[in-house]
């Protein structure tokens, strides 16, 4: 899966335990109609994909959806949800340009009469 939008705030790595087990985190602000705000987490060596964006930039996040499950004191099942980010591209043009091939790769049609009905439905 992937989140395409702007880069929000990129924070500091973070370590934990005694094991060094490292986290980052990314927020990105989709460009939908009802903009949202996605934080990604990055572990590990992946921490250091972050490095070389800054706030503002445009980017292609791909990413996992990771799920687990923990019983807490009572005995009661309690479920969470993360998002992990695993490649980090840039986007030049913003998103929306992303897709949409240069204007100079559309020629003009020639073969075009007006004594052709018009079979357009609307």
């Amino acid at each position: 899966m992937e989140v395409i939008g702007k880069v929000k705030l990129i924070g500091e790595v973070q370590t934990f335990g005694a094991n060094g087990f490292r986290k980052r985190e990314l927020v990105v602000t989709t460009d939908d109609q009802y903009p949202q705000m996605i934080m990604i987490e990055f572990v590990q060596d992946k921490t250091d994909l972050l490095n070389n964006y800054k706030v503002g930039q445009d980017v292609k996040v791909s990413i996992n959806l990771r799920g687990r499950e923990w019983i807490n004191p009572q005995g009661e099942a309690k479920y969470f949800n993360s998002i992990q980010g695993w490649r980090i591209e840039g986007i030049s043009g913003g998103a929306s340009a992303q897709n949409l091939p240069p204007v100079d790769q559309f020629e003009p049609a020639s073969n075009v009469s007006d004594d052709e009905p018009d079979d357009l439905p609307f």
